[in-house]
């Protein structure tokens, strides 16, 4: 059903299509030991002609909602802990709880901690999925609360109301006649996966690669190279792009292509916890 896989590395930051980048993967046409080869992989705003969150995001929630047989694997968490949310309330319910916080994206985070701190625990609370796919950060730190709240608000947020859209796992009744699928995405949980290096291969001070960062993303590359064929261009954008952005966003559709054929669909579906915070498909 799905043909094209498009990954999306995310940012909440207030210039986020600077370092939002967008990878399309197509299913290799010739044989290869590669099932898919890289088609596209752009910056978010180069796509919009702008960096600025607002305009930037409603583009991309555009074009996700234009696709058709497509599966988006995006790098924000899409739903918080259920511990950290009141009882009774559905995944929609947190959405909306979002909204009610107006910009204050650090706010959230704050009361997400005040909450946790409240159960008598600890206070940075990982989902279950975050626990087994061993990703950096819970959902609320202070390093990822922008992309929680801003992918959850503004992107997913307005993609509810397009029925023809199944955002994974809390639609998956919506499946059948999905026109375009969304799930979750981590690229160090990815390769991790894979057995591949998940550090020291981004430099977000910009300048020429160090030694080490040039030889880690050569070997991510390497590892790589059985599941997406990338051309020459894309190699130089990926080598090039100082933050790792573009290199995550390959790895995120890789991670979100994988998971959709391997996962057991009926059994996430049924999960006491999934549909009520989110899954990671890595």
């Amino acid at each position: 059903m799905l043909s094209t896989i498009f990954g999306v590395d995310f940012s909440g930051a207030k210039l986020a299509g600077r370092n939002i980048w967008v990878a399309r993967l197509e299913a290799h046409k010739k044989k290869s030991r590669a099932a898919y080869q890289l088609a596209e992989l752009t910056s978010l705003e180069k796509l919009c002609g702008t960096a600025e969150r607002e305009p930037a995001l409603a583009h991309l929630v555009e074009r996700i909602a234009q696709s058709r047989q497509a599966l988006w694997a995006l790098d924000f968490p899409f739903g918080l802990p259920v511990e950290v949310v009141k009882d009774g309330v559905h995944w929609h319910g947190q959405v909306d709880w979002l909204r009610a916080w107006g910009e204050d994206a650090y706010g959230l985070g704050l009361e997400c901690l005040r909450r946790a701190k409240a159960l008598g625990g600890q206070m940075h609370i990982r989902r279950l999925t975050d626990t087994e796919a061993k990703t950096p950060f819970d959902c609320y730190h202070y390093r990822i609360i922008y992309q929680t709240f801003y992918g959850m608000r503004d992107v997913l947020g307005p993609l509810l109301k397009h029925r023809r859209t199944s955002i994974l796992p809390f639609h998956y009744r919506r499946l059948a006649k999905a026109e375009r699928v969304l799930v979750e995405a981590c690229p160090s949980s990815t390769l991790k996966r894979l057995g591949l290096p998940h550090q020291n291969y981004k430099q977000a001070q910009g300048g020429p690669l160090t030694l080490k960062r040039l030889r880690t993303r050569r070997a991510i590359l390497d590892g790589l190279a059985h599941q997406v064929e990338i051309g020459p261009r894309e190699r130089r954008v990926i080598m090039r792009n100082g933050g790792g952005d573009a290199l995550d966003a390959v790895i995120a559709a890789v991670g979100g292509a994988h998971a959709w054929a391997d996962a057991d669909h009926r059994r996430i579906a049924r999960h006491p916890r999934y549909p009520r915070e989110g899954r990671l498909y890595v």
